[in-house]
């Protein structure tokens, strides 16, 4: 069987490239399509036949703006030749047309029985849901302005090529309940939710005893950093670099046991800036880990309360220590699903999140975490108060992550293949 990946860009690291890699490693045989390839800000796909064309001239940067390029790159891209292409999207990849529907129009097919499997996280957001956030705050600084205006113009031709371009999947399986409402919303298609491969395994606590737990903890805690606010010329991140190269200068005192964390992709839509708002106003402590282009905004909100510290990107071993003594995970966005709550889960970690959107699919206000209903600071804090007030079964969180294991993903996605190909 001949199999192509498609996917909107690969510039990043985060969850929907998480469950690219998945996707690879199901069909490694498979060359991956896509608008633009940066192997310095992902080098996950090292080992694999990544094809880009002449979209890759242009600067990441220019992402937000070049919606309309990369629809007109991947509708024209000729896969009819495949038996199975899938394409991993939340933007313009599900563009892409297979043999069978070039076929069915009429047209030039090398494989009238190919088909086109898209695994949809969401509708392209900056024309549906994340519209009016996208408006507040298009992320081109002093030219936010220009942008606007020039969207406001566009956005409704633009969405009628969105949704054209819609109609060209055979088949759609997408993340969660909410995404599938979603697809059947915007774009008038019917969705199989499977949701997304989360390494669960990876964050469970092991056997250790007590005592080597907290030696490693301790150990942690010792490499907590908070940011001085000094540039970093090679991240563009307020990170102020230790000796080592590795973290920033100690927070005294810091304990990660006492702490809230959040683990994210710092940008504007994420709504970090809720989270260090409510720990703020409630005087808890904050792990923000991460970076990104809100980073220097959230270190301002931060001041120099000594209650928020920043991490760069760390390593899994790292990442599931933290979160195995946490605290408490924050997870204030509006997303389609969220893998880093679920690893937090499967860490032990309960986690407070937005009552809308993915989460409603993995968190039982009560048993895992709390929800909180507006995406507000004094909404956040309510639950915050709340969550501690409660108690929680360590044991039953970790349990609640175990329907979204890698495997399950595998056995899933293989069978609905399958049962599409026949």
């Amino acid at each position: 069987m001949k199999v192509a990946i498609v996917c909107d860009w690969l510039t990043n690291v985060g969850g929907a490239e998480k469950v690219l890699m998945r996707f690879h490693e199901l069909y490694p045989e498979a060359l991956i399509y896509t608008s633009k390839y940066s192997p310095k800000g992902i080098s996950w796909f090292d080992g694999a036949d990544v094809r880009t064309g002449w979209m890759q001239i242009f600067p990441a940067k220019l992402r937000r703006v070049l919606g309309p390029l990369r629809q007109f790159y991947f509708s024209h891209l000729d896969l009819s030749e495949y038996d199975l292409i899938i394409s991993v999207t939340g933007a313009e990849a599900k563009s892409v047309k297979s043999g069978k529907r070039l076929h069915e129009k009429g047209k030039k097919s090398k494989n009238p029985n190919g088909i086109h499997i898209s695994y949809c996280h969401v509708p392209t957001q900056y024309y549906w849901q994340m519209y009016d956030s996208y408006l507040e705050d298009p992320g081109f600084g002093v030219l936010n302005g220009v942008v606007r205006c020039f969207f406001r113009l566009m956005v409704k031709p633009l969405r009628r090529a969105d949704y054209k371009a819609a109609q060209n999947p055979d088949y759609y399986v997408t993340i969660s309940d909410y995404a599938k409402e979603s697809i059947r919303k915007y774009y008038d298609r019917e969705a199989t939710v499977v949701h997304p491969p989360v390494e669960i395994e990876d964050f469970r606590q092991g056997n250790k005893n007590k005592k080597s737990q907290e030696g490693e903890v301790a150990k942690l805690n010792n490499k907590i950093i908070k940011s001085q606010g000094k540039g970093n010329s090679k991240t563009g991140n307020s990170f102020a670099k230790s000796q080592d190269g590795d973290y920033l200068q100690v927070v005294e005192n810091f304990d990660i046991t006492k702490s809230y964390i959040v683990t994210s992709r710092q940008v504007n839509w994420k709504r970090l800036d809720l989270a260090v708002g409510a720990c703020l106003k409630l005087g808890r402590p904050l792990l923000v880990v991460g970076e990104g282009p809100e980073h220097n905004k959230l270190v301002k909100m931060a001041g120099d309360s000594g209650l928020i510290s920043f991490l760069p990107l760390t390593d899994k071993k790292n990442l599931a220590l933290l979160l195995q003594n946490a605290r408490g995970y924050l997870f204030p966005s509006l997303e389609p699903f969220g893998i880093a709550p679920v690893e937090a889960l499967a860490a032990g970690c309960p986690v407070i999140a937005f009552s809308e959107g993915g989460a409603k699919d993995y968190i039982v206000d009560g048993e895992n975490g709390v929800l909180f209903k507006e995406q507000t600071v004094d909404s956040l804090s309510q639950a915050i108060s709340k969550f501690e007030k409660m108690k929680f079964e360590r044991v039953k969180i970790i349990e609640s992550a175990e329907g979204f294991s890698v495997k399950r993903f595998d056995r899933e996605i293989r069978s609905y293949v399958k049962e599409k190909l026949k």
